[in-house]
């Protein structure tokens, strides 16, 4: 059974490697991002890892979010549209989301928020907030340009010719 730690900054090479590797891993749950939400946002964050000895077996982005309108909260991940839990089996991901659980009554917050692509659990309150589309990338770059509508294959071209 994995044990759960705080994530430190020597754990960013495996946890990115992690998350590229995951179905479900996000731009948002990449370790930079943790970056972004305490240099740039001022948010204290709260990033947990499961590991099993040497191997990393599950993840779980965190911020502490203080709002005067929102009130007090732990969520994974603030301002973006996903987060949540990454694991490899539904026990660890279940670890994770109990630790998050102890967290949030340790520091007494008004809520947490796990922003994950999947339900996780039948008996925690869900929020369908988002609608996500995805679609393999295919290796022929014309191919994807084809998949664009036309109009919008414009502009990706339009971008294309600027250097974006």
């Amino acid at each position: 059974m994995p044990s759960i730690r705080p994530f430190h900054p020597t754990d960013a090479a495996a946890w990115d490697a992690y998350v590229n590797a995951h179905p479900d891993g996000t731009f948002f749950h990449l370790s930079g991002w943790r970056e972004v939400l305490e240099e740039g946002l001022r948010h204290e964050t709260r990033y947990l890892c499961a590991w099993e000895g040497d191997s990393l077996k599950g993840l779980l982005p965190l911020a502490r979010v203080r709002s005067r309108l929102f009130g007090d909260a732990l969520i994974s991940t603030p301002f973006c549209v996903y987060g949540g839990v990454l694991a490899d089996d539904e026990e660890t991901g279940r670890q994770l989301e109990d630790h998050a659980a102890g967290l949030a009554e340790d520091l007494n917050v008004d809520y947490l928020e796990l922003r994950n692509l999947q339900r996780q659990r039948e008996d925690w309150p869900t929020k369908d907030l988002y609608v996500t589309f995805r679609k393999a990338i295919e290796p022929d770059e014309e191919a994807n340009m084809k998949a664009i509508p036309r109009k919008q294959r414009a502009m990706v071209r339009k971008g294309i010719k600027a250097g974006l």
